[in-house]
């Protein structure tokens, strides 16, 4: 039987580095790489990712709300995993504040943005960072589904969710 899980992410940017979690090595999900902070929803958060994340920043960062700036949505990703749906809401934020706490799921870094790449990051994330370096910020939502392309490697198809009732 195929279950779901909702998870909530952030990208966050202070000046012209990104704060990345360099994962224990004892974690469930991507051990040992390099990812963003972000978890699963709560059920009373299914109907509200941006709570989620704003609960997840705080309980991995110590970073408030009142720190955080421009929060927007910005990808859903969507990928199978063996018998579980994830399905990944990620926003992007500037801090207004550097200092971070520090958290039992792994190390916080401030990476400057042009070495975000050059770390061990799994691969949907990969695609998702690449995407975004290309992209920028964009007024829009992308939504990324995992699967492979035509020669039949791992691949991300991007599409803007947009609602064609208001074109």
């Amino acid at each position: 039987m195929i279950r779901a899980r909702l998870m909530a992410t952030a990208i966050l940017f202070h000046g012209n580095d990104m704060l990345m979690m360099k994962r224990s090595p004892n974690r469930t999900l991507s051990p040992g790489l390099w990812a963003s902070v972000g978890g699963h929803m709560e059920p009373h958060e299914i109907g509200d990712p941006a709570a989620a994340v704003l609960r997840e920043i705080y309980e991995e960062t110590g970073l408030l709300a009142e720190h955080i700036a421009n929060l927007r949505l910005q990808y859903i990703l969507i990928r199978l995993n063996q018998q579980e749906v994830r399905q990944q809401f990620i926003y992007t934020a500037e801090t207004l504040k550097r200092d971070v706490g520090s958290t039992d799921e792994g190390e916080l870094h401030w990476i400057p943005r042009h070495q975000v790449l050059h770390r061990e990051i799994p691969f949907i994330f990969r695609k998702l960072l690449e995407h975004y370096f290309t992209e920028g910020p964009n007024p829009h939502v992308w939504v990324g589904t995992a699967g492979y392309d035509e020669e039949g490697n791992s691949a991300v198809h991007w599409t803007q969710l947009i609602d064609p009732q208001q074109i």
